[in-house]
């Protein structure tokens, strides 16, 4: 077996080590407003559940060259957000707003996604995902970096839940219904595929 000290590769083979290990990571599509009004969507997989009481997710945004991504700025600025699954259905769009665009240009349009109101926050999410997440931003850590920070950690509390009615039964989400992908490494992607039981142990 290989055994390899972090410290001696670069951050792109550090990187690589990390997506080809870390898998399947479940993708958030985040929709946040800038100030100057600019609704800005972008797709990340390094993403999680925090807590259940109360429930709070986290998503870490990674910065290029030390400089903050728009989500994280606008995150920052506006303390809300919402958080989307990405799935079958909706993957290809949300692939589209993965592109490098300048802030004034907004990733929803570019993509032809459908805004929709959110109750709890002014950002709006999108029509297209069976789950969003309404965030309000409970903590943010800059982390990482030896002159810079790396990477910023956004843990936010949701307040409110939208579920599409055709996967929602008895308090429960039908993992099949919501056909959410993963992130691999490179291009690829996976689906839930087989489904198996083992019982937890008393």
């Amino acid at each position: 077996m290989l055994s390899i000290d972090p410290a001696t590769l670069s951050e792109r083979e550090n990187y690589k080590f990390l997506i080809g290990s870390i898998i399947p990571r479940p993708i958030a599509f985040v929709t946040s407003i800038s100030k100057e009004g600019v609704l800005n969507g972008a797709p990340f997989s390094y993403f999680n559940i925090v807590s259940s009481n109360p429930p709070m997710i986290s998503i870490s945004i990674q910065r290029s060259a030390g400089g903050q991504k728009d989500t994280a700025r606008n995150i920052k600025e506006s303390k809300e957000y919402v958080v989307h699954i990405v799935d079958e259905q909706n993957v290809e769009k949300i692939n589209k707003t993965a592109a490098s665009l300048p802030p004034n240009e907004s990733e929803i349009e570019l993509a032809h996604l459908t805004p929709v109101d959110s109750v709890k926050i002014s950002v709006p999410g999108v029509k297209e995902a069976k789950i969003r997440m309404e965030c309000l931003l409970e903590h943010s850590l800059e982390l990482g970096g030896l002159d810079t920070p790396g990477c910023d950690l956004i843990i936010g509390k949701v307040v409110q839940f939208h579920i599409e009615n055709d996967i929602y039964e008895n308090g429960r989400i039908d993992p099949r219904g919501l056909a959410a992908v993963s992130r691999l490494a490179g291009n690829n992607y996976a689906k839930i595929g087989e489904i198996f039981e083992i019982e937890r142990p008393k």
